[in-house]
Parts: structure tokens; C-alpha cells; sequence
């Protein structure tokens, strides 16, 4: 039955035993009936700060129960959730903020300056908890995203706030589902997928941070059916000791999905060899959901190194430089078109879309097809850093350390690492008179106001010749394969007479 996503609450809440258990963060848990009274509390409370049908709401919470309470009040206003840290450095959320105009923000820090805001710890006291209707929000969910220029953009999902509980959900979540979320909720996929969880009745475990231990014990504990990590959570849950990964019984995992960055090849097979092939899913796609491809473990095998298939919902093309379409095994440039045409799935605000004439979109990504048309992806068109399955801009990094007083100019590349896919390197121009060791010691500090910590650059290398050309134009491509050669070959960056290294403070 097709329903307001508002009334997923109330509907479980009156189908389950009472005591059922929606929600569970640590020791914290919320049944249907709380989720559903308490949501309905923040609802009136967001509707006397001003909050009516059609806004945004921005939601700067940390993962826990009450980033759900809010998540259902915003849908039971009638209004359209947006999900950023909670821990945004003033300068990103004052860009989003402007971009998005939100008629309330609900936590996130002090110093963001937002017109509306309630504080994180705010309790909804003196509102009724009764149910509350609203006409049903025209976009579901308004997610973040940087863009190529750096410069932050919103995501517009075209799917109203309505679900189906009568169906499945998206990616094999079932009826009833124990799903575990191990990510943060200001990312898309795990804001998508613990809500799927919820709209199909199931048991929400959630994390508030990561820890690959305690994730192996709460799919023991919680009986976990479906998760969903990025690569990062996948290497360090292998890296376990064997006696302390194999002390907990994951037997009850009937889906792991990976997904938002590169998985090496030898981390998902030794995964495949420890849980089975049928188990192990992985998607290749983008928020704007212009199309996807899917694939399990059993096809993997069979075509090591794929993303999969395009699924029913959109046609994929590689496109050669040419502009025509390559012949199987040939790269070029992945495009997507929805079966609903072009816009059809979203809308940007504050960015316009990579769109050919006739429709079709690129993601940014180079890739070829096999004759049975499975996607293989190359390197990224754009330069953007894919760290531990974040998206991080260059051209973002670069603003903020060339503001540096003692750089010139700056360069920021993505380099390869073990645990995390990439890892942040800057190359940086100095001005005359500046210390080399006392700017990259001093860096960290000055980015605190300016970058989320997980952009900041991990290593700093300090050239004496110009990055740039005089019409400003960097061959990014070239500086970054020279270094990851480098590292490759020694592990470390080689001394050159031009070049000083210095690791960030």
C-alpha cells in the first residue's frame, strides 16, 4: 500500500506488538509508538519556528534515534530533509546554507549562523504528540554534494515523500528486515538505506561511529540480515586478527552491499571466499540516480573487476572522444538516461548538470563494456578524491590552503592508499620568505574553520617551481601519476633537489 512516508511510523505502530523495536543506537531504542508520538512532537515544533509544506529543513545530527524522530517530523511538515555533518566548519554550511535557504536548521554548530535554528539537544516539550497531516513533500530528500569547481550543489531526489509497504525496498531489503547502518547519515546511501529499513518494517541497528569490531558483534547480537559498508569498513574489518573476526556468528547476513568508492579486487574476493559470492553486492551509480549498475558475487567471479549490468531503469552508452559510441572493450566516457527522459530523476541547485544535447548524463567516470555488457570503470574524468567512500574536490582543498599566508600556490592530488582508496597529498608553492616545516605544521590548525578534517591533506610536498601557467591552467593529471609512481616504486616520496617533503601536522 502506498502511503506518506509521514505515516511509516503510526502504520507499524498500529500492526506490531507494542513493545516492537523500530530503532536501536547502543543502549538508546525507540518502538514504533515513540518514533511515531515523538516525531509528531518535533513536527508541531518545527511548524511554530515556521516550518510549513514545501521547505527544506537542514538536519545537522550525528547518527542516533533523534536524527530519525526529526527525519519523520520533516516529512510530517510536509517539508523536504537535508542531511549535512553536524560538525561542518562554518565557511562549507554557510555555502550550503545560501544554496538551500532551509526555513529551519536543526543542530549543527553555533557558528553556522543559520537564520532559524534549534540546537541539537532541543526537546520538544509542551507539543502534542497526536497524529499530524500534511500534504506530502514534493522531493524526499535534498542531499549535498561538492562539484567540480568545489563550490557545494543540492541534489533534488523527484521522488515524492510516499512508500510502498506492501513491496520490498530498494536493493533486496526485505519485509521485516534486521539491517545494520554503519555510516554516517549526512551521506546518501546510508541515509537512503536505513530509512528503506524502516519503511519496510524492519529493525534499524545503527552506529554511531564506526568500529569494525563492534559492527561483526552487533550483526551477531541483532541477528543482521542486510548491511551496507564502503571499502574503508571492509578493509579494516579484514584486518581484524582471524581469531577475533571469526569469534562472532555472521550467519545471519544475507546481503552485504559496498558501494561509493573502488573496491581492490583482492579485498573483495578474500570477502567472497569468507562469506560466499552470493552474499557479496556491490552498486555503481550516483545520487542523481540517472541510472545504476548492480552486481553479486556469483557474476564478479565471473567477470572479476565489473560494477555490473545497467539496471531496468535507465540505458548506459560509453562515448569516445569522438562523441560516437565506442565498440565493446573500448574506453570512453560513461552516460546515463533514465526510461523517463532526461531531469527526470532530480534537479540541482546551485550546479547544472554534465548533459549532452540529447539527454544523456555523465557522472564523470571513463570506463569500457565486455561483449555481455558489464561495466568496467577506468580512472575518473574529474579530479575529484574518492577518501574512504567521501567525495573530496581539489579545487575545495586548494581555496583553503592557498589561503594560507605562506603559499603561493597549491595543487592538491589524489594519491593511492591501502585503507581509504585515496589519500590527500598537496603540492604546494611557497612564498619567499615562508618555512617549509613550519607551514605544513601549522596547516592543520588553519583548516580547522575551513575544511571538514577528513579533506585536510595528509602529506605536503613543497616544490620551488610554478604549478600553474599564466592563464592559471595545472596538468593535474601528470603531477599526480609522477607521485603515485613514486610511491609505488619506494613506499615514500623521493627527496628530489627541487622537492622537499613534509607529512601534515
Amino acid at each position: 500500500m502506498l502511503i506518506p512516508m509521514a505515516d511509516v511510523p503510526r502504520w507499524y505502530a498500529e500492526r506490531k506488538p507494542k513493545d516492537t523495536i523500530a530503532i536501536t543506537h547502543g543502549k538508546d531504542t525507540l518502538t514504533w509508538e515513540q518514533l511515531e508520538r515523538n516525531a509528531n512532537r518535533r513536527a508541531r515544533a518545527f511548524a511554530a519556528k515556521g516550518v510549513e509544506p514545501g521547505d527544506f529543513v537542514a538536519i545537522g545530527l550525528p547518527n542516533g534515534n533523534t536524527f530519525f524522530e526529526t527525519s519523520f517530523a520533516v516529512w510530517k511538515c510536509g517539508a523536504t530533509p537535508t542531511s549535512l555533518s553536524w560538525r561542518l566548519p562554518r565557511g562549507e554550511a554557510a555555502a550550503v546554507l545560501e544554496i538551500l535557504r532551509p526555513a529551519l536548521v536543526v543542530g549543527g554548530e553555533a557558528d553556522w549562523n543559520a537564520a532559524n535554528r534549534l540546537p541539537a539537544d532541543f526537546v520538544p516539550e509542551g507539543f502534542s504528540d497526536e497524529p499530524i497531516s500534511n500534504p506530502v513533500a514534493r522531493y524526499w530528500k535534498a542531499m549535498t554534494s561538492g562539484g567540480s569547481t568545489g563550490r557545494p550543489k543540492v541534489i533534488l531526489d523527484h521522488g515524492p515523500a510516499v512508500t510502498d509497504t506492501a513491496a520490498d525496498q530498494l536493493l533486496g531489503i526485505t519485509r521485516d528486515v534486521s539491517l545494520l547502518n554503519p555510516g554516517p547519515l549526512y551521506h546518501n546511501a546510508p541515509f537512503i538505506l536505513s530509512h528503506a529499513g524502516l519503511f519496510a518494517g524492519g529493525h534499524l541497528t545503527g552506529m554511531v561511529k564506526f568500529d569494525a569490531e563492534e559492527a561483526l558483534r552487533l550483526i551477531e547480537t541483532n541477528g543482521v540480515q542486510w548491511v551496507n559498508f564502503v571499502p574503508t569498513m571492509m578493509h579494516r574489518i579484514w584486518a581484524l586478527p582471524d581469531e577475533v573476526r571469526n569469534r562472532y556468528d555472521v550467519s545471519s547476513l544475507k546481503i552485504v552491499f559496498h558501494m561509493a568508492a573502488p573496491m581492490p579486487p583482492w579485498l573483495k574476493e578474500k570477502w567472497i571466499e569468507w562469506l560466499g559470492p552470493e552474499r557479496i553486492w556491490e552498486l555503481y551509480g550516483g545520487t542523481e540516480r540517472q541510472g545504476a549498475c548492480v552486481i553479486n558475487g556469483v557474476e564478479w567471479m565471473a567477470h572479476k573487476g565489473s560494477v555490473g549490468k545497467i539496471g531496468d531503469t535507465a540505458r548506459l552508452r560509453i562515448i569516445g572522444e569522438d562523441g560516437n559510441d565506442v565498440s565493446p572493450g573500448e574506453t570512453g566516457e560513461i552516460y546515463f538516461l533514465p526510461n523517463d527522459g532526461a531531469g527526470s530523476t532530480y534537479h540541482y541547485l546551485g550546479a547544472e548538470p554534465k548533459r549532452r544535447a540529447d539527454g544523456w548524463e555523465s557522472l564523470g567516470d571513463i570506463g569500457r563494456l565486455d561483449a555481455d555488457g558489464y561495466l568496467y570503470l577506468g580512472d575518473r574524468l574529474a579530479d575529484m578524491i574518492l577518501r574512504g567512500g567521501a567525495n573530496i574536490y581539489p579545487a575545495e582543498v586548494e581555496a583553503a590552503v592557498s589561503a594560507h599566508p605562506g603559499v603561493r600556490s597549491c595543487v592538491v592530488v589524489g594519491l593511492p592508499d591501502p585503507e581509504f582508496g585515496q589519500r590527500v597529498h598537496a603540492i604546494i608553492e611557497l612564498n619567499e620568505t615562508a618555512n617549509a616545516q613550519a607551514v605544513a605544521d601549522d596547516m592543520g590548525e588553519f583548516l580547522a574553520d575551513r575544511l571538514s578534517r577528513y579533506k585536510h591533506p595528509e602529506s605536503f610536498e613543497i616544490v620551488s617551481v610554478g604549478l600553474r601557467d599564466d592563464s592559471g591552467k595545472v596538468r593535474r593529471t601528470l603531477l599526480r601519476d609522477e607521485r603515485a609512481a613514486w610511491l609505488k616504486e619506494n613506499r615514500a616520496f623521493r627527496i628530489m633537489p627541487s622537492r622537499v617533503t613534509a607529512k601534515a601536522g
